[in-house]
């Protein structure tokens, strides 16, 4: 279930970090809260490399919130390299970022983010989009769980009660494409 899954906040400065994490918690958002402040912290922890060698890699966040400007290596590389591979490329990406430009809009979902958040200046506001954030990603959403069998991958997903047959013919073709597009075999 997501709401018993990490949160992975890609934020290098540390005034965001602290307004993030006290929206967080003026939502009553209790998820794990792994900070990673570059691009680099952010990809050993979901590849588990560097300081993370050995993380159980099947735990992985519920969503990745990802600033842009980031240091070493900047967030639309990030995302990148999540979609590229494998084991990450199904995973939520939010955006949350203060850049007002175009073209990181456009690249951003051209690299596949699954939402692209404007951070509002004002910390009310703030609070509020961090809610529907956590609301959203950590409770409404039906994650795609993948779970290792024999060296390839397998969909284990939870299919809502009432589908009938034909529903659940067309939800596996549906996680079959889009898992052949990211590269997964099952």
């Amino acid at each position: 279930m997501a709401s018993d899954r990490p949160i992975l906040l890609v934020e290098d400065n540390p005034d965001d970090e602290a307004l993030t994490l006290r929206a967080f918690h003026k939502n009553r958002i209790h998820n794990q809260v792994i900070v990673a402040r570059d691009g680099v912290e952010a990809l050993d922890y979901l590849f588990g490399n560097g300081p993370h060698a050995g993380r159980d890699l099947s735990i992985m966040p519920a969503v990745v919130l990802l600033d842009l400007k980031l240091p070493r290596i900047d967030g639309l590389e990030v995302l990148r390299r999540i979609r590229a591979n494998e084991n990450t490329c199904l995973l939520p990406v939010v955006i949350l970022t203060t850049s007002r430009e175009q073209q990181d809009i456009y690249e951003g979902y051209s690299l596949g983010a699954n939402s692209y958040i404007r951070k509002p200046v004002d910390f009310e506001k703030f609070i509020q989009a961090v809610g529907q954030l956590g609301l959203y990603w950590l409770v409404l959403n039906e994650a795609v769980e993948f779970v290792r069998a024999g060296g390839a991958f397998t969909t284990h997903t939870p299919v809502p009660a009432g589908i009938d047959r034909f529903g659940r013919e067309l939800m596996e073709q549906y996680f079959a494409a889009f898992a052949r597009e990211c590269g997964i075999t099952f």
